[in-house]
């Protein structure tokens, strides 16, 4: 299994389209083969943060959530936007 976890900061100008985006978002990578849990959340000590939480079943299917999401909509919205994110292998 792959596992991602982080967060994403956005600007407070981007916060309203960023907001408005997510559902789909959230929905179009639950819809995908191999997502196991896909959650974004307001951090709430943190004004515009978001934190991430995936995962997949394995690599095939993480690289392929991540080659939709850079043909996405998503991906323009949040373009430049800053991330932390970690990526774990849990099947080493």
């Amino acid at each position: 299994m792959i596992k991602l976890t982080g967060f994403i900061d956005v600007p407070a100008d981007r916060l309203t389209a960023v907001s408005e985006a997510l559902p789909k978002h959230i929905a179009l990578t639950r819809a995908e083969a191999g997502c196991l849990s896909f959650e974004v959340t307001p951090d709430t000590a943190h004004a515009g943060r978001f934190q991430v939480s995936e995962l997949f079943v394995d690599r095939a299917t993480f690289d392929a959530h991540q080659t939709r999401t850079k043909a996405s909509e998503w991906a323009k919205i949040t373009d430049g936007i800053p991330r932390s994110y970690q990526i774990e292998d849990l099947t080493e």
